[in-house]
């Protein structure tokens, strides 16, 4: 049986995981329309979007803080959204702290 995504929407906590980071990451860089939840994707589709969205990253050297003006913008309203969500569904960014 192959195994496959099943879309940001239905991710634990609204996309606060791996895959989901590439789903927004997608989003931020115009890969994917906001649009699109990747649902039922396998993961050789998901790591093609990964491949394109790293190697977006690497032209700000994997910060947040070097993406360009519109960018960064887009980048803090789709992470505060997220986060927003995931706390609703009772996520907390301690959770994945060890003592």
């Amino acid at each position: 049986m192959r195994k496959t995504y099943v879309g940001i929407d239905q991710d634990q906590y609204g996309g606060m995981s791996a895959m989901g980071a590439i789903v927004k990451d997608a989003w931020l860089f115009g890969i994917l329309p906001e649009t699109e939840t990747c649902v039922g994707w396998d993961v050789s589709r998901i790591q093609m979007v990964y491949d394109k969205t790293q190697a977006e990253w690497d032209k700000y050297g994997c910060l947040a803080s070097n993406l360009p003006p519109e960018l960064r913008e887009r980048h803090a309203r789709i992470h505060a959204a997220a986060i927003e969500r995931a706390k609703a569904l009772g996520w907390e960014p301690e959770m994945y702290l060890s003592e």
